[in-house]
C-alpha cells in the first residue's frame, strides 16, 4: 500500500510480526455493493472504527454501483479511506491498473486518503503468472499515483498463487486476510501485515480489519 520511505518509516517504528508482541492497533472495516445501507456517523462515533477500505472497481469494466455513495458519506463521517480493485487474471494488468485510477481508485495528499488496494482472491491456474501480473499492476499504480497498493490476499492463496512470493516485500504493504482470533503469520516473508482483516463480518457491515499501528502510524500512511 505505500512507497518505500513509508515503508521504511513503518519499520523503522517497529512494526514486527504480530505474534512477537502485541501493538497498537486501529479498527476499520471494507465495505462493496453488498452492503448498500452504511451507517457510517453510528460506525466512527459509537462503533470505534477510523477507516475504511470501499470497493471501486473490477476487471476493465465493472465499476461498484455504490462506490461514490460510500465514498462520500465517509468521508463526511471523518474516515480515513481508501479505495480497492478487485483483480482478474485474465486481462492485461495495466489496463486494470488505469481502470481503477480513472474510476475513484487514485490517491490524494490530503492526510485522508489511503493508498489504492489491489484485492487478490480470484482463483488461480498453473498457466496464470500471478506474480508478474502483481508487479505490472503495482508498477502501473505507482507510476499513475506514485504510491504502491496494499496487497490483500490469504497466506494460502499467495502460497498457492504466487509460490509464496516475496518479491513486494519492500515495497507493497500487506492485508492478511485471516478470520482467527490471532493473526497468522504473514504470507511472502512480509516480517509484518500492515492491515489484517480478521473475520468477514462487521456491526456496520462487511469484513473487520485492523490497523497494525496506532492512529498517528495510520495518519503516516495516508500521507505517504
Amino acid at each position: 500500500m505505500f512507497a518505500l520511505p513509508l515503508l521504511s518509516a513503518l519499520a523503522a517504528s517497529s512494526l514486527a510480526a504480530p505474534h512477537l508482541k502485541k501493538r497498537d492497533s486501529v479498527s476499520g472495516f471494507d465495505i462493496s455493493h453488498y452492503q448498500p445501507s452504511v451507517d457510517f456517523e453510528a460506525a466512527y462515533n459509537d462503533g470505534g472504527l477510523r477507516f475504511v477500505y470501499i470497493k471501486a472497481t473490477e476487471g476493465t469494466t465493472y465499476e461498484d454501483p455504490m462506490f461514490s455513495s460510500h465514498y462520500a458519506k465517509a468521508t463526511s463521517a471523518g474516515f480515513i479511506r481508501g479505495v480497492y480493485h478487485f483483480a482478474h487474471a485474465d486481462s492485461s494488468a495495466t489496463a486494470q491498473a488505469d481502470f481503477f485510477v480513472a474510476n475513484g481508485g487514485g490517491w490524494s495528499n490530503d492526510s485522508v486518503t489511503l493508498p489504492g488496494m489491489l484485492d487478490l482472491e480470484a482463483p488461480c491456474s498453473e498457466s496464470d503468472d500471478w506474480e508478474g501480473w502483481i508487479k505490472d499492476f503495482s508498477d502501473r499504480y505507482f507510476d499513475k499515483t506514485s504510491r504502491y497498493p496494499v496487497l490483500y490476499s490469504s497466506p494460502s492463496w499467495w502460497e498457492e498463487c504466487t509460490g509464496d512470493s516475496s518479491a513486494f516485500v519492500d515495497t507493497n504493504p500487506l492485508d492478511m486476510a485471516c478470520w482467527n482470533n490471532e493473526a497468522c503469520d504473514p504470507q511472502g516473508s512480509w516480517p509484518f501485515y500492515t492491515f489484517w482483516q480478521n473475520a468477514d463480518t462487521n456491526d456496520y457491515g462487511g469484513d473487520s480489519d485492523v490497523f497494525n499501528g496506532d492512529l498517528t502510524q495510520l495518519k503516516k500512511l495516508a500521507i505517504g
